[in-house]
């Protein structure tokens, strides 16, 4: 308990000397009703800054939006900085979609589709961040942002700063734990909410979040003799997505010009 206790303490001092040296006031943080949500928020509300929850339902699971609803009314009792606003985009997400050819793939119209629930979500969290003077302060963990890329680009991918990107999964469920986050929160199979459906982000990914944690910390250390058929599965899956979202991990590529190139440019 002494160790998570200093780490809980070690992402608060960060997020304070953070703030401080960037000018800003404040947070805001996008409160979905998942353990990622509800801990960095929680973190956030424990530095002592001004901290600004939006619940930004798209046509919500009623018990993410339960989940989220009651998470802030938890926070705001126990933390007299915490704010809150709840905001449904599911008209403006209708307007767009609507708005949209129809002559396009299913699948991938779909897919598409629920990345744009994550952008219009991002596009809110920095109409208040720039109101309030506030920083956004991103929810992915290490598995989801350096492992297997599992985010959207200019949607939760958008933000300013990351509090829990170092942690894996597992450790945010430890965290949560610690912090109390409600029950309901730490019991939920984990979800990104950007569909009509009730699929998990297992069934997204193929693979639990303590599978793709075992083979980001193995991989390349034991040998395929030594693993179990499921084991090697997994491996697989966690290759192919690091490598098909290598993209939203790395730096926007840059097109570097030579320098006998730019300095035979005329003005």
């Amino acid at each position: 308990m002494e160790s998570i206790e200093k780490l809980s303490q070690y992402i608060e001092g960060w997020l304070i000397k953070y703030v401080k040296k960037s000018k800003m006031d404040g947070f805001v943080v996008g409160v979905s009703g998942g353990i990622d949500s509800a801990v960095t928020s929680t973190i956030c509300a424990r530095t002592g800054y001004p901290t600004l929850c939006l619940e930004m339902g798209i046509h919500q699971n009623k018990s993410q939006v339960s989940n989220a609803k009651r998470h802030i009314k938890w926070l705001e009792k126990n933390f007299t900085n915490v704010s809150h606003h709840s905001l449904s985009l599911s008209k403006l997400f209708d307007e767009f979609s609507f708005a949209l050819p129809n002559d396009t793939n299913n699948n991938k119209k779909n897919h598409a589709l629920a990345n744009s629930r994550a952008r219009l979500r991002m596009t809110t969290l920095y109409y208040f961040s720039t109101i309030n003077n506030y920083l956004v302060a991103g929810t992915g963990n290490k598995v989801e942002d350096f492992g297997i890329g599992f985010y959207t680009k200019y949607g939760d991918g958008g933000v300013d700063i990351s509090p829990i990107a170092d942690l894996m999964k597992s450790e945010v469920f430890i965290l949560a734990k610690y912090l109390n986050i409600i029950d309901d929160i730490q019991k939920s199979e984990p979800t990104d909410g950007l569909w009509d459906d009730d699929r998990t982000d297992e069934d997204q990914i193929g693979a639990t979040y303590d599978e793709i944690e075992f083979a980001m910390k193995n991989m390349g250390k034991k040998s395929e003799n030594v693993l179990t058929s499921r084991q090697k599965e997994v491996y697989k899956i966690y290759k192919s997505l690091n490598s098909k979202n290598k993209h939203k991990m790395h730096p926007i590529p840059v097109c570097k010009l030579p320098k006998i190139l730019k300095n035979s440019i005329e003005f």
